[in-house]
């Protein structure tokens, strides 16, 4: 039984814990969350509201944001019927929580998690219904101790749905953050499910509330832990030019971009998930030897665990 206000009371509830633990993360001196809550009336192309939550310019986080929300439309965008064409034109409601958060230590990598349920619903059908979401890590300087924590965390929180549920959820993480136009991983992965509605709609949401609850002790003890290292410009000038590919992932391959953007989601919100200083350089390549071109090393799909 699909319970709307279940799923809502799940994903906010998220989203408070969530901004609870990275603000304490940033300290008392910090920065704290700016709240942005907003609402789209009925009869624009998609009604619905949401919070944002975003903090800029912290001790630790020099952007993130963590955002929920609701919100329903009278047909799916293409972006989320491509592979399922039986499901054109039907009416929807997705809830969901997304985040990202960009420390402004190139020690510390950028993080991004997204939990969500979509239902699709038209008069002379059942309900259509799927859960997605996940997390992953995209680190500029990566110690593998880190890497190993974050999939570890993501592999515990699985093994209840099944042995084989975290190899396939890595592999899928492995090849949806994959930059096809460079042909290199945006990060070091994690996990990444879409679609999913096997076994019935309580383990389904069961498994999704797993991956949303292991998020702060999949991330937060690394940032703890390297956020006072010091560092200097060149470290900060090739983290700005690794987060280019972040930009370009978004922006060019991102399904949950691409549906926001064109059901007529809130914009700010929607690309919240963008780091505040970037670079491009034309055609630049790591010394060999250099920690920069150790990055590119890990990069590569591997079992860390």
């Amino acid at each position: 039984m699909i319970d709307p206000t279940q799923l809502r009371d799940y994903f906010t509830g998220l989203q408070a814990r969530i901004v609870a633990a990275v603000e304490a993360i940033e300290g008392p001196e910090g920065r704290k969350f700016r709240a942005d809550s907003w609402q789209k009336a009925a009869g624009e192309p998609l009604a619905g509201n949401g919070r944002t939550c975003i903090v800029e310019g912290g001790r630790v986080f020099e952007r993130g944001g963590v955002a929920f929300s609701q919100v329903s439309g009278s047909a799916l965008p293409a972006s989320a019927t491509a592979a399922r064409p039986e499901l054109a034109g039907r009416a929807f409601e997705a809830t969901g929580v997304s985040l990202v958060l960009h420390p402004e230590s190139p020690y510390c990598p950028t993080a991004h998690m997204n939990v969500r349920a979509l239902v699709a619903t038209r008069p002379d059908a059942e309900p259509a219904w799927w859960f997605g979401g996940g997390m992953d890590l995209t680190p500029y300087y990566p110690f593998a101790e880190d890497i190993r924590h974050f999939h570890g965390t993501c592999k515990q929180a699985l093994l209840p749905f099944g042995g084989d549920t975290h190899a396939r959820y890595k592999k899928w993480c492995d090849e949806y953050f994959f930059l096809k136009h460079r042909k290199e991983p945006r990060g070091v992965g994690g996990v990444f499910f879409d679609d999913l509605n096997e076994g019935g709609f309580e383990r389904c949401f069961a498994l999704t509330q797993a991956v949303g609850d292991a998020f702060t002790e999949a991330y937060l003890p690394i940032i703890a832990k390297r956020r006072g290292l010091p560092y200097g410009e060149r470290e900060r000038d090739f983290q700005a030019y690794r987060r280019g590919r972040y930009v370009e992932f978004n922006l060019v391959w991102d399904r949950g971009t691409l549906f926001g953007l064109q059901s007529g989601g809130r914009t700010e919100s929607i690309l919240m998930s963008l780091p505040p200083i970037v670079k491009w350089r034309y055609d630049w390549q790591p010394e060999v030897g250099t920690p920069e071109a150790t990055l590119y090393e890990l990069l590569e799909p591997r079992d860390w665990v």
